[in-house]
Parts: C-alpha cells; sequence; structure tokens
C-alpha cells in the first residue's frame, strides 16, 4: 500500500543573527525550518562582534522587553542573570533624572524591571539558546545580495558565500540586518514604490569607557545612575553609569550638536564633571578605566513606514532596526525587537505562514511597538535644534507636553509613577497616562516636593569611595 505522503513543513529566511533576528528565528520554529544569514562569524562567548559596533555602549532591556524575552523564550532572563546579569528595580535601584531635570524619588511600589548586563554578555546567552533549536540552520560569512521573485511575490533570496553565490527559496524571508537594512531598494528592484521614511536627528555623539566598579561598590546592588540630556538648553548633555557583571561599569556619556563628547580618554572625566548634576563624574573620578574610550554618532531616530505601504509582496517582512532605529538614550531597541517577534509568532499562531496577504499583516502587526517607542523618542529629540526638516507633529508636540507633566507627577507620586512606567516599559499604551492613576494626582495632589538633587545615599556614596 503506498505511503500517504507528508505535506511540505514551511521554510522561512532571517536574514541577520542580531537580537532581532535571533528573536525572529525563535518566534518562526514552531511554523517553518529556518535558515539564518549572517555576514560575519558569530564569537563563540561573550565577545564584541564586528557587526554591532554599539555593543560597547550602555544597554538596558524595559520591563516590557523582560516580558517579551520570557513570553519567546521561556526561562531567557533568568539565564542572563544567572551569567551575571541584574534586574534593576524601576525606581528603586536606579538614580536618575529626566530631560526636564525632575529626578526621580526611589520608589519600589511598582513591579517594573531593567534587564542590565553588557551587551556581549546579553548576545552570548540569546545565540546559545537560539541557536541550539534544531529547526534553526545558521549560515555564517554569508551576504544577502537581493530578494527573489517579483512585486507580488517573493521567493527567496541570492547569496553570496566567499566568491561563490547561489539562491536560497523560502516561503517567507525576514529582513532583520538592522540600520543598514537594504529593504527600501531590494522593493523598488522589484517595481514597487518607494516607502515612507522620516528622520529626526537631534545630532547625539556617544563615547563609553569601560570602568573596574570602585570602592566597594561591587558588593552592593550600586543603583543605576542616569542623567538625561534636556531638549530645552540645547545642547543637551547626560550619561549613565550601568553596573554590569565581572564588577565593572558602563560609563556613556552624550552631548547634541555643539555638546558632543569626544573619544579622548583625559577629556572622558571633565565632561561628566562638566554635566548639570556631576554625579557621575563624581563617582568614577577616581576609578579605574578598563581600555579607551569608544565613540559614535549613528543615534538619528530613522523609521520606514512599510506598514503604510499600498502594495506589499507575499513573503517577505522587515522586523527591528531595519524599521526603525532609535536614539539609544531611551534604550528601546532591545524591548522592541523582542516585542516585534512576539506579534509575529502570535500572528502565525492564527494563521498559515503561506496565507495570502500575511506578510502585509506581519508588517502591520510588528509597527506597533515600533510605534510606542517612535512616539517616546521622537516627542524628546524633535525639540533639538537641527534636528527635522519638519515641525513635529500635533501629536508628538502633545505628547511631549503631556509626558513632561507626567514626569513631574509620577516623579512625587508612587500610583503616577507605576502609570508613567507602564508606558517608559512599552507594557502598555500611551492611553495608560491618561487613567486615573496619573490623572488624579496630577489634578489634586497630594505633591511632595521634588528632589534637589539625586537621591543617592550617603552609604552608595561611601562605597564608590576608593
Amino acid at each position: 500500500m503506498p505511503e500517504t505522503p507528508t505535506a511540505r513543513r514551511p521554510t522561512a529566511v532571517v536574514i541577520g543573527a542580531g537580537v532581532t533576528g535571533l528573536f525572529a528565528a525563535a518566534a518562526l520554529t514552531d511554523f517553518a525550518d529556518v535558515t539564518v544569514v549572517e555576514r560575519d562569524r558569530l564569537p563563540d562567548g561573550p565577545e564584541p562582534r564586528r557587526g554591532v559596533p554599539q555593543a560597547r555602549h550602555a544597554h538596558l532591556v524595559w520591563s516590557g522587553g523582560v516580558k517579551a524575552f520570557d513570553r519567546l523564550l521561556p526561562g531567557l532572563t533568568g539565564e542572563i542573570v544567572a551569567h551575571g546579569g541584574r534586574l534593576v528595580h524601576i525606581m528603586g535601584d536606579m538614580v536618575s533624572r529626566a530631560p526636564n531635570e525632575v529626578w526621580f524619588r526611589r520608589f519600589r511600589a511598582t513591579h517594573h524591571r531593567n534587564l542590565v548586563c553588557s551587551r556581549d554578555l546579553l548576545d552570548s546567552v540569546l545565540r546559545d539558546r537560539v541557536l541550539a533549536d534544531r529547526r534553526i540552520t545558521l549560515r555564517q560569512e554569508t551576504t544577502a545580495l537581493h530578494l527573489e521573485g517579483d512585486a507580488a511575490r517573493i521567493t527567496g533570496i541570492r547569496l553570496r558565500t566567499g566568491a561563490e553565490e547561489s539562491t536560497l527559496s523560502a516561503d517567507l524571508v525576514i529582513d532583520a540586518s538592522g540600520r543598514g537594512s537594504r529593504a527600501p531598494h531590494w522593493l523598488t528592484e522589484r517595481g514597487l514604490p518607494a516607502v515612507t521614511e522620516r528622520e529626526v536627528n537631534a545630532g547625539v555623539a556617544y563615547a563609553t569607557r569601560l570602568y573596574r566598579a570602585p570602592g566597594t561598590t561591587g558588593d552592593i546592588n550600586f543603583p543605576l545612575i542616569n542623567v538625561q540630556a534636556n531638549p530645552a538648553k540645547a545642547p543637551g548633555q547626560g550619561g549613565i553609569i550601568l553596573p554590569i557583571e565581572a564588577d565593572r561599569w558602563i560609563v556613556t556619556l552624550a552631548g547634541t550638536r555643539g555638546g558632543e563628547p569626544t573619544g579622548d580618554p583625559d577629556a572622558f572625566v571633565d565632561f561628566a564633571l562638566g554635566l548639570d548634576d556631576p554625579v557621575i563624574g563624581e563617582l568614577i573620578k577616581d576609578a579605574q578605566p578598563l581600555g579607551d574610550v569608544a565613540t559614535t554618532r549613528a543615534t538619528a531616530n530613522r523609521r520606514r513606514y512599510y506598514e503604510k505601504a499600498t502594495r506589499w509582496p507575499d513573503g517577505f517582512a522587515v522586523l527591528g532596526d531595519a524599521i526603525a532605529g532609535y536614539n539609544p538614550v531611551y534604550g528601546h531597541g532591545l524591548t522592541v525587537a523582542a516585542q516585534g517577534a512576539l506579534a509575529v509568532r502570535d500572528l502565525l499562531r492564527t494563521t498559515p505562514l503561506t496565507a495570502p496577504g500575511l506578510a502585509h499583516r506581519l508588517q502591520r502587526v510588528a509597527a506597533r511597538p515600533v510605534a510606542a517607542a517612535w512616539n517616546l523618542a521622537v516627542g524628546q529629540d524633535a525639540a533639538y535644534p537641527g534636528a527635522t526638516d519638519s515641525p513635529p507633529r500635533a501629536v508628538e508636540r502633545f505628547l511631549a507636553r503631556y509626558v513632561d507633566r507626567a514626569v513631574e507627577t509620577g516623579a512625587r507620586n508612587p500610583r503616577a509613577m507605576g502609570a508613567l512606567l507602564d508606558v517608559m516599559s512599552l507594557e502598555k499604551p500611551a492611553t495608560r497616562l491618561f487613567s486615573p492613576d496619573m490623572l488624579i494626582p496630577m489634578l489634586l495632589g497630594p505633591k511632595k516636593p521634588h528632589l534637589q538633587g539625586p537621591p543617592l545615599t550617603e552609604a552608595e556614596r561611601k562605597t564608590a569611595l576608593p
């Protein structure tokens, strides 16, 4: 008796083995055999990689991202913590100044936690977890040249490995190649209209140096220190101390046009001491630096509105920074990467991967976390001189003003702080800022006075002494 033929399992290709690509691959494994195409050779452990030059700067994962991490890959956050990462209570384990120069009280009434570690550690744990799945094939040192197919359907990609070219067919191709994505060019090559793009560039430059955790700070849960730049006082300058694994501090300083930090190691501490509040400089002035200063200027907010395309091919979608990249000061990139992949998985649970129109639907659901992060970032950065050729949109101006009011209220009221963090952490939409938890304290009080300086305890300061 002849055997009954089995249905062919769909195939998917993910371009890029960064955080977005790995989460996308994990999201797809229940629905397809996945090939991840990566231009570089990946390191074997928590080491720097050429394709992620921004990895030396401070990174964190907001609580909305932490939840998405563990929904996609149960236990992933715990694995990162077991390797030296840390869950930091927001705001209990933070000393943080908002862009409007309001210091947050260290309330502990909320559930919100940031995941904090080096980017190298996060990437390494994620790679090991995802690439151990036998349904995923990794092709390293392989470049995606262009899409195969036509304006109606993408059928695969053309690749180059060394001197050899080949075609890899797939039912779905996902571009997770980051800010340098060539998707706009690839789509117009296939006869599709150019995608609408927008850029808001505050001209932020970053300088980062790694330090040995000073004094006895490595023996306690030393707070994260964050002094954000004020858009109303251009050039905006700020910085962050991120205590990470192996008793080290990542210190990242930032400044907009006319006030940028440099790569000069002799100027690093002076820049930190020259901030509106010198707390970062005071804490690192006697600390031992570990290596040179790393700098970057690729910090523009840039968004491509793929979800608004009137024509979109089946078999192709774009995720993560390839849709939108943000000023890193807001720390939303990793959270959006995980939430976008989670949205893909949730949609595929109800719609077959090969269904007509699925790719355009994927693009629309992936745009939701992108839009939330974009509105928060642009609402601040559009205020800087020269940031954009077009004035901030009405909704962006309104949101920026209202967020300032929400920050002032949340800094003094734990209920309002919870609502603010729900939005800033990308757990809930911006409408949460208009809930009774925010509006009642905003309108009626009672209101504690604003703090006059960073809420760093004297005991914490003493641990930083040599």
